[in-house]
């Protein structure tokens, strides 16, 4: 026993048990300026089944109940002509032989058919779901991930990428366009475009999802309607960072999106995680 610790009396443990990493604060212009550090969220484990639990939960709120019409298949007049006349019981129409009404008749009732009282809600605890949002935020610190979902990252650039303020002025898309090209970023904008296709018939396109795009590059900011020059690249979205949510950061539940955060939207992510600005 060393003579600084005290019989029954654990020692104090550390601040932080994982250290915070630290990032180039980039301008405008695609010049380092100095560095930042990052919530310690950032230095989380990656869970991937952690964010695609969560990433499916949140797509289960949104689904719309469906179900068929309590009366449909029975809008018959139907008779049951009774046991022994060498038939089968299948209810038929009045005055006919025609089944009707049964499931195993043409237009009769649906045997299973799915109701409107089902529950397709996914429950998710509060603590995975902080510890996913956490990962999903840790993924964009790695390149693998961002290319294994197949964003174009250039060599040599640190993720997440944090930009000074000055870029939640942008209004425009020529602006948004020049400022991508000189963090070479644009290509990763090229392949969305390029990848735009139509969908198949069927019930997408008749619901208005007529074009299926990449998602591409992540603009956080620290507000809403901020950035506005990002909207109308292809696969590009632009959120506030008090909605961010572990979808954003891995749509379809695969993480690793390339993600840009100005420097007030990072300051802001910090306030919304409960810590203390360094």
């Amino acid at each position: 026993m060393t003579p600084e610790a005290t019989p029954g009396k654990a020692p104090a443990p550390t601040e932080h048990a994982t250290p915070h990493h630290r990032v180039h604060l980039l301008s405008v212009e695609g010049k380092e300026r100095s560095s930042v550090l990052l919530p310690l969220a950032f230095s989380a484990p990656v869970r991937e089944d952690l964010i695609r639990r969560a990433v499916v939960a949140a797509q289960s709120h949104r689904r719309q109940p469906y179900g068929t019409s309590p009366t449909a298949g029975l809008r018959h007049s139907v008779m049951w002509s009774g046991k022994g006349r060498g038939v089968a019981r299948t209810p038929r129409l009045m005055d006919s032989m025609r089944g009707a009404q049964a499931p195993n008749t043409v237009s009769g009732r649906p045997a299973h058919p799915p109701r409107v009282d089902r529950i397709w809600g996914k429950k998710i605890n509060d603590r995975e779901r902080r510890l996913a949002f956490a990962s999903a935020l840790a993924a964009t610190r790695d390149s693998t991930f961002a290319t294994a979902r197949g964003h174009t990252v250039p060599e040599g650039l640190h993720l997440p990428v944090v930009l000074e303020d000055p870029v939640e002025e942008i209004a425009t898309g020529e602006a948004a366009r020049e400022l991508l090209a000189r963090l070479n970023l644009w290509d990763d904008v090229e392949r969305a475009h390029r990848h735009t296709h139509l969908t198949s018939s069927g019930r997408a396109r008749r619901r208005g999802r007529v074009r299926r795009t990449p998602r591409s590059v992540l603009v956080v900011t620290s507000g809403p309607g901020k950035a506005r020059g990002f909207r109308n690249l292809a696969g590009v979205e632009v959120v506030p960072v008090g909605r961010l949510a572990t979808e954003d950061l891995a749509p379809g539940g695969d993480p690793g999106r390339l993600t840009l955060f100005s420097h007030k939207a990072v300051e802001s992510l910090r306030h919304r995680l409960g810590e203390a600005t360094p």
